[in-house]
C-alpha cells in the first residue's frame, strides 16, 4: 500500500476539490470498496501534499460549520505524473510474472 492513498488523493483532487471526509467516502466508492483509507490515513496525506506545495487548502463556510478544501497544485500535478508512471511500472512488472492473469490473456 505504500504510495497508493498519496495516489489516490492526488487523482480524485486533480478532478475537483474535496474536503478530507469527502475524500474517504469518494476512495471507498470509486474503488468498489476494494479499498478504505480511513481518516487516519487521509488526513496525514493531506497534510503533507499540502506541506510540500502539492495541494492548497482553502476554508469553506458550509451550512454553519468550516470545511477545509484541497485543489492540487501544479506541483501536485508533477507529483501525480510521477505516481502515475511509477504504478504503471509496478502493474507491468506484476502482469510480466508467468502465471498471471494479464499474462495468460496475452499469450493466448
Amino acid at each position: 500500500m505504500n504510495g497508493v492513498p498519496e495516489l489516490l488523493v492526488l487523482r480524485l483532487l486533480s478532478r475537483q476539490q474535496m474536503y478530507g471526509y469527502e475524500l474517504v467516502r469518494k476512495i471507498r466508492l470509486a474503488t468498489g470498496e476494494a479499498i478504505t483509507l480511513g481518516e487516519g490515513v487521509v488526513y496525514p496525506v493531506l497534510h503533507g501534499l499540502e506541506q510540500a506545495g502539492a495541494l492548497k487548502a482553502r476554508r469553506k463556510a458550509v451550512k454553519g460549520r468550516t470545511r477545509v478544501y484541497y485543489s492540487v497544485t501544479a506541483k501536485g500535478k508533477k507529483r501525480l505524473d510521477g505516481l502515475e508512471n511509477h504504478w504503471d511500472r509496478i502493474q507491468k512488472g506484476v502482469d510480466s510474472v508467468p502465471g498471471s492473469t494479464a499474462n495468460a490473456r496475452q499469450t493466448v
